[in-house]
């Protein structure tokens, strides 16, 4: 059994007003056997799309390679725009070792209500994907129900939003559950209406595109 655990500490400070949350990086970022064009941060993963996405609003010019140099460039990008990062799930063991949500099992969640107490300034998380097992809405509705809370609906299109009030500070704060930012994804993606509306309009829009319009409007 692999005993998967989370590499990376939360990037938090107490002026970031957004937090992302996911769950674990792919198992090299545990083993530190990464690959050249992996970064050695939250989300470097040479195949995910979420460093990406976020270059491509931002006009960023983000280096993809496994230098402190592509890690700081990020780590600046997310103080300047006051957005953390505290993925949901501590620790997990898999049977096969893969990147896939849906393996993992005996999963340790990280205290996010804690982390919300400990820097106020947060109003709303982004969820790196939406309900589905093991993802992190998912894991998060466990975390709230462990301490007798619950997601309210705002709106149920994609992508879903919710809101909660912190049990210790009051606040209302909002959840935003973005379509995953992977590959795995792209079969969802494909299927939702509005996706398949503007690949109509435009044959050369593609699923990167379609996050792209999403998460601008989120980030």
């Amino acid at each position: 059994m692999f005993q998967h655990i989370h590499p990376y500490e939360p990037f938090l400070f107490p002026e970031a007003t957004k937090l992302i949350v996911g769950t674990l990086p792919p198992p090299r970022f545990t083993t530190g056997d990464l690959k050249p064009e992996d970064v050695d941060f939250c989300y470097g993963s040479k195949n995910g799309q979420l460093w990406p996405i976020l270059d491509i609003i931002f006009d960023l010019g983000l280096k993809y390679e496994t230098t402190e140099f592509a890690a700081q460039q990020r780590k600046a990008f997310l103080v300047k725009y006051k957005i953390g990062v505290c993925d949901i799930v501590a620790s997990a063991e898999r049977d096969k070792v893969d990147a896939s949500d849906l393996g993992m099992q005996n999963t340790t969640l990280r205290n996010i209500l804690g982390y919300l107490e400990r820097y106020p300034a947060v109003d709303t998380l982004l969820f790196t994907g939406g309900n589905s097992k093991n993802g992190p809405e998912y894991f998060f509705r466990r975390h709230l129900k462990e301490n007798g809370l619950a997601l309210q609906v705002v709106s149920n299109v994609v992508p879903r939003i919710h809101t909660f009030t912190h049990p210790k500070t009051k606040k209302h704060l909002k959840t935003v559950s973005l379509t995953a930012p992977s590959g795995a994804a792209n079969r969802a993606v494909g299927s939702l209406d509005l996706y398949k509306k503007l690949k109509i309009k435009n044959p050369d829009f593609n699923t990167l595109d379609f996050r792209v319009m999403q998460y601008r409007e989120f980030f």
